[in-house]
């Protein structure tokens, strides 16, 4: 075990070992690398180890880009594990909507800062994460992810039916939900250089009327931010969708015709699409969450990822914290590989299986791609800035001793055996989030 001091700040050199999805295609593992951060937070050089000054010798670790989360409910973190059985639309009305209920600025205040802290310790550097519909609570999350370091985009939840909140006259729900969101956008949206962005958040499409859906999507162009929904996660869910909207081609096109789809929106779930919705979401550069562990937990379905990858759709992945019922991309990685095994064995699915180190690009690089940030994060390249993440794969071992060498084992055991305590630390533009237990 590494027995130096973790930097803390920038400027620092780490030397371990190096797995990283690449730019270009492909990954690159090291063995004995070398990875330098400059004094902006930005990496400044990726080499094989050479001698070096005052180098942070972390060896036998494994350097990785730091995981993007997709999509995840913050208020909905104390019920992570609970609720397996329901469908979705029971699920949200015992447990979901009561504890967003509470969710009020003194509950964000206790909430959102372990919430981080436990994001970190589990890898993930950025999320894209739903709040409740109270604005004074979604200041409180910002506020928490300015104080901690992580890179967060949070939205306020707008629903205008199917509400959780009395206290305002149905006539004003859009109005109101309209200006808050506004008003959010211009306090949050790109603080400290972008670090921290917004996301527009009408819930899905059971819970919004078409007015919802259009203004909401119009105030996301407007304004540079990102918009943010369901779809399509569970049958029982379409089959109202079609009631509440006859005249939609099918549930996408109450979405187009609202004007949410583009490459600044991320629609989560997306397991039940015709041939149309895939050529249209595909056509639209729309981004979608893949949730395979929220999909098991409440029986919603199996994405056909091969299919949708071939068709070139840009994924990335979401715990979806609290259907999800862990923090970590690792376990969802797990979740997505058994359920693509799955339907390949039970629907002779012809697509071919995603190898490890394509699961960790998944979890990386195109979640960045997906939030238009893979320019700036998601891989260890030069150039980029220094969202890292250290694990310790001696915890993936079956027995002691018997650590993996080649990195495609290596991913496998990150997947498949991923230990609770394996990320060591957390760092986003080179500066180290509070999470992670110390070396």
């Amino acid at each position: 075990m590494p027995r130096t001091a973790l930097p803390q700040r920038p400027p620092f050199t780490l030397r371990a070992r190096l797995l990283t999805p690449l730019g270009a295609g492909g990954y690159r593992y090291e063995s004995d690398a070398r990875v330098d951060v400059d004094d902006g937070g930005r990496i400044a050089a990726v080499t094989a180890w050479s001698t070096a000054a005052d180098a942070i010798d972390l060896r036998p670790w494994l350097i990785l880009p730091g995981m993007v989360d997709l999509h995840l409910h913050l208020p909905q973190l104390p019920n992570a594990g609970l609720g397996a059985g329901l469908d979705l639309l029971t699920w949200l009305e015992r447990y979901i909507f009561p504890l967003e209920r509470d969710f009020d600025r003194s509950a964000a205040e206790r909430l959102a800062p372990a919430a981080f802290q436990a994001m970190a310790a589990a890898g993930t550097t950025t999320a894209l994460m739903y709040g409740a519909v109270f604005e004074p609570s979604l200041d409180a999350a910002f506020e928490a992810a300015e104080a901690h370091g992580i890179r967060a985009v949070i939205g306020k939840v707008m629903m205008d039916r199917l509400r959780y909140d009395p206290s305002l006259p149905e006539a004003s729900v859009l109005e109101t939900s309209l200006r808050q969101s506004a008003d959010l956008i211009d306090r949050w949206h790109g603080r400290d250089n972008g670090r921290l962005r917004y996301a527009v958040t009408p819930r899905f499409a059971v819970s919004c009327s078409a007015d919802m859906l259009r203004e909401s999507a119009a105030l996301a162009r407007e304004t540079g931010a990102y918009w943010q929904t369901h779809l399509a996660e569970d049958r029982e869910e379409i089959a109202e969708v079609h009631r509440l909207f006859p005249d939609a081609l099918d549930y996408t096109d109450v979405y187009d015709r609202a004007g949410g789809l583009g490459e600044r929106t991320v629609l989560a779930h997306a397991i039940h699409l015709s041939d149309r919705e895939i050529t249209r979401l595909a056509d639209t550069s729309t981004r979608i969450a893949h949730c395979p562990s929220s999909n098991l937990f409440l029986a919603s379905g199996a994405m056909p990822l091969g299919r949708y990858l071939d068709a070139g759709l840009v994924i990335g992945l979401g715990s979806d914290v609290s259907a999800g019922p862990d923090l970590s991309l690792f376990a969802v990685m797990r979740a997505g590989a058994y359920t693509q095994s799955g339907l390949r064995t039970m629907l002779d699915d012809h697509y071919s299986p995603l190898a490890p180190p394509d699961w960790l690009r998944l979890g990386s690089l195109e979640g960045a791609r997906a939030l238009g940030l893979a320019h700036a994060i998601g891989s260890v390249e030069v150039g980029k800035e220094a969202d890292l993440i250290v694990v310790d794969p001696a915890l993936t071992a079956p027995l002691p001793h018997l650590d993996a060498a080649e990195p495609e084992e290596i991913a496998s055991r990150l997947i498949f055996r991923s230990h609770p305590n394996m990320v060591r630390a957390a760092w986003v533009r080179g500066r180290r989030l509070d999470g992670p237990p110390n070396a």
